[in-house]
């Protein structure tokens, strides 16, 4: 792995902290779902045509089907086409990933973090011209509105920072005279906003709840570098500026997952920005979404502390029919993309920092995994000993993926404000029918 930034733009950690307070694209996927048998696009539920052909109004279910046209139903919308998006591919059986036409391991390797977020919002990869202009953008909003410092100051030091995150999202708002303007000339200016604003909201939070002075962010070096500083008040170094910048770019979307289904709802009703991003974040707190890698190191630090044989840890929790967080997608037949790019890293990592241990747990684990329940790790398996080898504490795992993901799910609400439908499906009916209600006295 190199250690050395990529198009930065300006070298990282130059200036003075201000006051606080204020190769090429990959051919196009193909868009063949026929055999689901069923198909939502442009936002809308659609049918097969022996369904469609019966007005609700006939309905039994009150759901568009008759008795013997029974509705197509996937539990979770597993395997349903809910729109068409030009942002991000998954091929799970292949194990790839794709952000507008480019590899993940591409712009991993490639693409510094700013310029994803470019390219995401903007649909290209940015010239040297505008990624100079996008970070000067990113910079000038990092400081918080004072109104939002306060509040951080005000709520308990042992909530939830997922949290903390969402209410503080929520309040900016309060301060944004553009909150309410839905052309798309102000949300990308709002998703700046946020891109740049969170970072700050998760360091400041972390020191007061430490009983420290947040740290002022910086003028200058890129997203990865400043939340590092910000987090530590300490300069980090080219190999951890790097490393962190790579988990941002690994997280930055991925297809329509719950949090970004979420913020496309609340998008689709032309509810705000700040909403729809509020509402990605509650769903992002949920721990069978973003929260999977606090669990994974919770189970690495006890192997740790105990001393257990990582093989036979594992083995000893599927015998108790408990889960093993970290493995299994919804998606994923096979290795996911992000995880291969991230294992590379932690084996990184654990040399650089004289941890092999962390590196040697994780692989044990995998092996077992795979040998014997033929699942694979996911991304948060081996972002976990990441950030832990980063000096990251556990409970920042996942407002670190929303820090990386407000990018996406951005760009996502762009896409649905360009050509926008209500998003609304519908539910088959199992309840029953023909009550009526007696008087309050005889029930």
């Amino acid at each position: 792995m190199r250690a050395t930034p990529r198009g930065r733009g300006t070298p990282s950690g130059r200036g003075h902290p201000p006051p606080f307070s204020a190769p090429g694209p990959a051919p196009a996927p193909p868009r063949a779902y026929a055999r689901h048998g069923i198909r939502l696009t442009r936002s809308v539920m659609c049918i097969p045509t022996a369904m469609a052909d019966h007005p609700t109004s006939s309905s039994p279910s009150g759901d568009g089907a008759t008795a013997a046209t029974p509705p197509v139903q996937h539990r979770g919308l597993e395997g349903v086409v809910a729109l068409d998006s030009e942002l991000s591919f998954i091929d799970g059986q292949a194990g790839v990933l794709i952000y507008r036409g480019y590899r993940i391991e591409d712009l991993a390797e490639h693409a510094s973090f700013e310029e994803v977020a470019h390219l995401l919002w903007h649909g290209r990869l940015p010239t040297q011209a505008e990624l100079d202009a996008l970070n000067r953008q990113l910079r000038a909003e990092r400081p918080l509105p004072q109104v939002i410092v306060e509040l951080l100051y005000r709520i308990p030091r042992d909530a939830n920072p997922m949290a903390v995150l969402r209410t503080a999202v929520s309040a900016l708002a309060l301060v944004d005279p553009e909150a309410d303007d839905m052309s798309r000339e102000a949300n990308v200016r709002k998703a700046i906003r946020l891109t740049a604003r969170i970072p700050t909201i998760i360091a400041a939070y972390d020191r007061i709840r430490r009983g420290e002075e947040p740290v002022a962010p910086l003028q200058s070096g890129s997203t990865a570098y400043d939340f590092l500083y910000m987090l530590t008040a300490e300069k980090p170094g080219q190999a951890a500026e790097r490393t962190f910048d790579t988990c941002l770019v690994l997280h930055a979307d991925h297809g329509l997952n719950a949090s970004t289904f979420t913020a496309r709802v609340i998008g689709s009703t032309l509810s705000d920005i700040y909403s729809a991003v509020t509402g990605a974040i509650g769903a992002l707190k949920g721990p069978l979404h973003g929260g999977a890698n606090i669990e994974v190191m919770k189970m690495l630090r006890q192997i740790d502390e105990s001393g257990a044989d990582p093989a036979a840890f594992v083995r000893e929790k599927l015998a108790r029919k408990e889960r093993i967080m970290g493995f299994g997608h919804r998606v994923y037949k096979t290795m996911d993309p992000r995880a291969a790019i991230l294992r590379e890293m932690v084996e990184d990592l654990s040399e650089e920092r004289n941890a092999r241990r962390w590196y040697d747990y994780s692989t044990a684990i995998m092996e077992v995994m795979i040998r014997e329940k033929g699942i694979y790790p996911n991304v948060d398996f081996f972002s976990a000993p990441v950030y832990h080898m980063l000096g990251i504490a556990a409970d920042l795992f996942t407002p670190i993926f929303a820090m990386s993901r407000i990018t996406g799910w951005t760009a996502h609400l762009l896409e649905q404000w360009q050509d926008n439908r209500l998003i609304r499906p519908r539910a088959a009916y199992v309840g029953p029918r023909d009550l009526t209600a007696t008087p309050l006295a005889e029930r």
